[in-house]
């Protein structure tokens, strides 16, 4: 697999960042109405923005202070800590100065008087809510009532930050999903499956132990799970040793570049004999193929993730799709949020506040959802087939991020 040397990716991931802090910022901050944006965190509780605006090998001890000013023809950046951030932020203070940091922190401020402040706290966003509690009150005692009055959720700027991707972003977007789709068809395969003796346990381990080798993170536990007929589950129970005609279902993710990963997939493991899954099975993957194009025809600037999941679940149903399910969200620098949420798995009327997000262009989501069916081969049991994949939306549509499942994995 193709994955870039540690020192390879801190350079990458600083070029990106470079340029999302040259052209993006400005363009957000001037869309969402702030002329300056502070971020406030503490050594080793990190305001989730603060990950996101800082070098791959930064060490940022103690109290963490940044300052953004639009002064109209560009951005001012500036450092008010200790931490090295090279040239991408202008240090303004030094354990030498005359003026501590909060002092500093005042005088900066004051000096620029800027109109609308943002601060990063949210009732909604958990990526938009990163001040704390006694750093707010700090920031306010510091700048005095009448810039207390200025003070307001940078809720709108920290979602399009977050969320939006460049164009080069996109590209190592798909670079980071052909690693994890390559992960996930090594562990679905006889590499790693010996019928009657794997598990899905040991599963979870061997995709867990794959990406570590790689030297990436996962983006979170590995799940996996199988599905078996009535007449194997009298044979072998409900427990999860692996066996030839068991349907086998991921949910899985990886780290790479600062992007996330997440898909779910579907394997089947061939009986002595078969050369593919039985039919009712080939069909489940083929209807939620169908869902997935119902649901991403529904992606519009503009609309929100409640407007998009309504729209959606409509056209399935019209559509005969079996019991239509779906539940995706936004995905990037982290695995959920900050953009519009679309459904959840026990609901599939409205998120509330989290559906009432916009999407937007340039912005990236898991196309996360399930239909149910019966399967013939099966006794005709109801078998759910859950898919998840990551997409891409953009001006030009919406696109799987290095293709999609079509197909069952054959074991």
């Amino acid at each position: 697999m193709n994955v870039l040397p540690v020192r390879e990716q801190s350079r990458v991931v600083g070029d990106v960042l470079r340029e999302r802090l040259d052209t993006l910022l400005p363009a957000l901050m001037r869309e969402t109405g702030f002329d300056m944006w502070v971020i406030a965190c503490n050594e080793d509780n990190y305001d989730p923005v603060f990950r996101t605006i800082t070098p791959w090998d930064v060490w940022a001890p103690i109290l963490q202070l940044i300052v953004f000013f639009d002064r109209g023809d560009d951005v001012e950046r500036l450092n008010i800590s200790l931490t090295d951030l090279g040239d991408l932020m202008a240090p303004a203070w030094r354990l030498t100065d005359e003026d501590d940091q909060w002092a500093t922190f005042r005088r900066i401020v004051h000096e620029r008087d800027p109109k609308r402040i943002g601060i990063n706290v949210s009732d909604t966003i958990w990526a938009a809510d990163g001040l704390t509690a006694s750093l707010r009150d700090r920031v306010v005692a510091t700048l005095g009532k009448a810039y207390e009055e200025r003070l307001a959720s940078a809720e709108p700027l920290c979602i399009r930050w977050l969320e939006t991707r460049l164009p080069r972003e996109l590209a190592l977007y798909e670079q980071a999903c052909a690693i994890a789709h390559e992960v996930i068809a090594t562990c679905f395969s006889r590499r790693t499956i010996t019928p009657g003796v794997t598990t899905t346990d040991d599963l979870r381990w061997s995709y867990w132990q794959a990406v570590t080798n790689l030297g990436l993170p996962v983006s979170f536990p590995a799940f996996y799970r199988l599905h078996r007929s009535p007449r194997a589950r009298e044979d072998h129970g409900d427990r999860g040793v692996i066996h030839p005609g068991d349907l086998l279902h991921c949910d899985v993710g990886l780290e790479y570049l600062r992007l996330i990963t997440d898909h779910q997939e579907m394997a089947y493991v061939l009986r002595p004999g078969e050369t593919d899954a039985p039919e009712g099975l080939r069909e489940g993957i083929a209807e939620a193929n169908r869902l997935q194009d119902v649901f991403v025809s529904c992606w519009r600037e503009g609309a929100t993730g409640n407007d998009i999941l309504a729209d959606a679940l409509t056209r399935a149903r019209q559509a005969d799709i079996p019991k239509p399910k779906i539940y995706s969200h936004s995905l990037s620098h982290y695995l959920h949020e900050p953009g519009p949420l679309m459904g959840l798995p026990w609901e599939q009327t409205n998120t509330g506040a989290r559906g009432d997000i916009a999407m937007r262009y340039d912005t990236t989501y898991t196309v996360e959802l399930s239909i149910t069916r019966r399967v013939h081969e099966w006794d005709d049991a109801e078998v759910t087939f859950a898919l998840e994949q990551d997409a891409t939306f953009t001006r030009d549509g919406v696109t799987f991020v290095d293709g999609r499942q079509t197909q069952l994995h054959l074991v």
